[in-house]
């Protein structure tokens, strides 16, 4: 975009250079040529006008006469060809993004978590041990955010899960990203054109678009989608939807995507062990992303999105992994299977065998190849022949030979190792989600913009520099796995 911007300045200045040649040349015009700037400004811009006459005559007579000059030509042939690959670009922008940070007052340590869950008189002194054990392996730390509906029954008052109070923490916890967000990327709210909001388990009406519309007067004719249910990778998908939705708009525009989960009405207060888990993982957050498909932003974006890829399981086990439902007693909740991790594993698989292309060098894809080929050989081999052979195991490619730093799902402890462990990563590629996880817990949708906010700012055992190339991996219910690379500009 500035070679073609450039390019265009080029263009003007060889036109005009070529006019002021011409017009001094004619001895006529030259012998006549008034002395007063403003009369030989005109004399210029009238031989120009009467220059572009003569061309338009000489392509209608198919050219029988060139009248520019061969630089001018082939300069413009050059930017026609540079606009034509911007065209085909389609360039997607992160001009901003803002985290929610918690108040104080809305910080609990584990001991508190546990408080919280007896003065509930719903959960059985079992119950409490297993939450207890559950959180000192959570990998989460002693300060972390619940909404102050839930948190103000430390004080003595009854827990309010009530849809107003579930309201109030999602217009803190968005109304807070969102302006921080729009500051940061110095636009007016009515510049956004696209504003998408995932959140999974709360879902009112009016939607919390709505919400956002009216609070922040964005304009009348936004196109707005509220994305529900779709769990803890839904961030790369409703930012997938913006960059459609951008990328159908004649001249681009401006999107807002915000991803948070709601944690006040989801509160599991019965006694089975596989829905006890969201009430110790889960913690407040939320990040607001500015996204900008218009080229001209590229000069002050922070990182441009180079690929993004969804895998979606058909299976039953993978659709009833993450479950909201009733329990036998009819306590609402989300079941979290234990199938859960040899379902995510299969669909990160997928999901990187798809990305591994686009990122990775010739060199590591043609080890897959070869793997792949020689299991294939020989399970048929052994087929024919009546015997069993070997197994080739099929090759695990280098993703640090393609990615630079790695923003991974803070689902938990177990989670962050196991992904570190399979893609055989340094202590340093996981810090960043080791520490989101510390610092902010499990916050859904917007853990890996908590990391990206922690490698950017904070990380100096790999700081990121222009050039670097980001990975961002998530799961969600259904079950799926989303991942996101981005440049850093």
């Amino acid at each position: 975009p500035h070679i073609f911007v450039c390019g265009i300045a080029v263009l003007i200045s060889l036109i005009f250079h070529q006019i002021v040649t011409e017009t001094l040349d004619q001895s006529h015009i030259s012998e006549q040529l008034p002395l007063d700037p403003v009369s030989t400004i005109l004399a210029v811009l009238t031989a120009f006008y009467e220059l572009l006459l003569k061309q338009t005559h000489s392509i209608v007579s198919l050219r029988k006469d060139a009248l520019f000059s061969p630089a001018v030509e082939g300069c413009f042939v050059v930017l026609i060809i540079i606009g034509w690959i911007i065209r085909m670009d389609n360039p997607t922008y992160l001009l901003s993004f803002a985290t929610f940070k918690a108040p104080d007052s809305w910080k609990v340590s584990h001991d508190q978590i546990i408080e919280m869950m007896r003065r509930q008189d719903a959960f059985t002194d079992e119950s409490i041990g297993f939450m207890k054990r559950i959180l000192d392996k959570s990998g989460t730390g002693q300060s972390t955010a619940w909404p102050p509906g839930i948190v103000q029954c430390l004080e003595g008052k009854p827990t309010d899960r009530s849809i107003k109070e579930s309201r109030r923490e999602a217009e803190i916890v968005i109304f807070d990203i969102v302006q921080n967000a729009l500051q940061k990327a110095n636009l007016n709210p009515k510049d956004i054109d696209v504003l998408v909001i995932n959140c999974s388990l709360f879902s009112p009406t009016p939607s919390l678009c709505a919400s956002v519309i009216t609070h922040f007067q964005m304009k009348s004719d936004i196109l707005s989608y509220n994305l529900s249910g779709m769990g803890c990778g839904a961030s790369l998908l409703a930012l997938d939807l913006a960059k459609n939705m951008l990328n159908r708009r004649k001249f681009g525009g401006k999107a807002l995507v915000v991803s948070t989960e709601i944690i006040t009405p989801n509160l599991y207060v019965g006694n089975e062990r596989g829905f006890l888990l969201q009430n110790t993982l889960f913690r407040c957050g939320g990040a607001a992303m500015v996204l900008s498909n218009k080229w001209l932003d590229g000069s002050r974006a922070w990182f441009k999105l180079l690929h993004t890829v969804r895998v979606q399981g058909t299976s039953e086990e993978a659709f009833q992994c993450v479950f909201e439902t009733e329990d036998e007693n009819g306590l609402k909740g989300v079941r979290l299977s234990k199938g859960i991790v040899g379902v995510a594993g299969k669909t990160m698989e997928k999901n990187l065998t798809m990305l591994g292309p686009y990122v990775l060098p010739l060199s590591e894809q043609a080890k897959v190849v070869v793997s792949i080929v020689a299991r294939f050989v020989l399970k048929n081999l052994g087929k024919m022949l009546g015997k069993k052979l070997p197994s080739v195991k099929i090759f695990v490619p280098d993703f640090k030979r393609g990615i630079d730093h790695f923003c991974i799902h803070a689902g938990g402890r177990a989670v962050v190792d196991g992904i570190a462990k399979n893609m055989k990563l340094e202590k340093f590629h996981s810090e960043a989600s080791r520490m989101t996880l510390l610092n902010y817990g499990n916050t859904s949708s917007s853990s890996i913009w908590y990391e990206l906010e922690y490698i950017m700012e904070t990380q100096k055992s790999n700081p990121i520099k222009k050039g670097h190339r980001v990975m961002q991996v998530a799961f969600g219910s259904g079950f799926k796995c989303t991942s996101g690379v981005w440049l850093k500009l």
